[in-house]
């Protein structure tokens, strides 16, 4: 598996090399890019030999690797691409590589009723449409929402990395509160996604924090830091909440009206997994739900408008009451 990897970045180097027209490219500068760049992919020194490098470019110039990339030699040293506009990254996938695929995300569907992979059909029908609109000519029948400014994504690896390998984190962080950005070193337990949003939830002087990505400035690891592991089940710690919000509070019912034509699609997208439906009226449906009250919560209710009421508790109820009070303010 290792010398397959290294191939890998040898192709994705000479390749990178070749589409830079401003650089004349000989073969031993091909040797010793390919070098540096396993150096920093694997950490150690690799000698990559004048004979590896000739069959490399051999194999790329051939179908074998289904690349058939058109390289060639001028001025009898320098090498470079005869389309400017080519790379190995660009080339189209081919029935073959589209039939294989299909079985393979066939065989995957196989073990679909398994607890492990039930929540794979979603991901396989993605990968499928993938594939499908991978080939020329064909548009992507499924549109997933993107957001391309979304901050903070690059810290997903790392933090990953660092949760898998249990490793003290120093994060620099900046919420939107505060004037100033700070640093704080965590033990990071979780990642989760709400919402298209990432965050971390982590511990800090043996006390959880909940941290969006998209407010992470920097981080390094602390390597003379002892981790903490809490062993932290996200199915159970988020059991009782909306969203990304967990507090100290109980959970509490919370009994909310929706309009008799929106109800259907409370029903069946729910609030939450405990929704249940009480009663059904002449102008709509009451349901319960059994939650701590957060911000996603409000933010989820007031989003509904006209279209919910919520009837208990009454504390909680009142406290939407006044938001919505002020929301007809600011429209005066």
């Amino acid at each position: 598996m290792a010398s397959n990897k290294n191939a890998l970045i040898r192709y994705k180097t000479i390749d990178y090399c070749l589409r830079n027209n401003f650089k004349k490219w000989t073969l031993d500068d091909l040797i010793e890019a390919c070098s540096d760049a396993l150096y920093e992919y694997e950490g150690k020194d690799v000698n990559v030999s004048k004979r590896t490098i000739q069959l490399d470019i051999q194999l790329m110039r051939s179908d074998k690797l289904g690349y058939n990339a058109p390289i060639e030699v001028y001025e009898r040293r320098f090498y470079r691409y005869a389309d400017s506009t080519y790379s190995i990254t660009n080339i189209p996938v081919t029935d073959n590589d589209v039939k294989v695929m299909n079985e393979a995300i066939q065989l995957l569907r196989q073990f679909k009723d398994f607890s492990l992979f039930k929540e794979m059909n979603g991901v396989l029908q993605r990968l499928e449409d993938s594939v499908y609109s991978s080939q020329e000519n064909k548009k992507s029948i499924i549109h997933l929402d993107k957001n391309e400014q979304l901050k903070g994504l690059e810290f997903i690896d790392p933090i990953y990395a660092a949760i898998q390998q249990k490793k003290v984190l120093k994060i620099r962080y900046q919420s939107f509160k505060a004037h100033n950005a700070s640093d704080m070193s965590v033990h990071p337990q979780l990642l989760k996604e709400f919402n298209n949003r990432w965050f971390l939830l982590c511990l800090n002087k043996n006390k959880y924090y909940t941290l969006a990505l998209d407010r992470i400035i920097d981080t390094s690891l602390e390597e003379n830091i002892d981790y903490v592991d809490n062993n932290v089940d996200g199915d159970i710690y988020y059991k009782d909440v909306i969203g990304a919000t967990v507090s100290n509070s109980r959970p509490q019912r919370i009994q909310f009206w929706i309009e008799k034509k929106n109800a259907p699609y409370v029903i069946t997208k729910p609030f939450h997994n405990s929704q249940r439906v009480i009663k059904h009226t002449d102008d709509g449906v009451i349901f319960n739900i059994f939650v701590q009250i957060n911000f996603e919560l409000e933010r989820k209710i007031l989003g509904f408008g006209e279209l919910i009421e919520v009837l208990k508790p009454e504390k909680f109820r009142n406290r939407i009451l006044g938001k919505l009070h002020q929301a007809v303010k600011n429209y005066k």
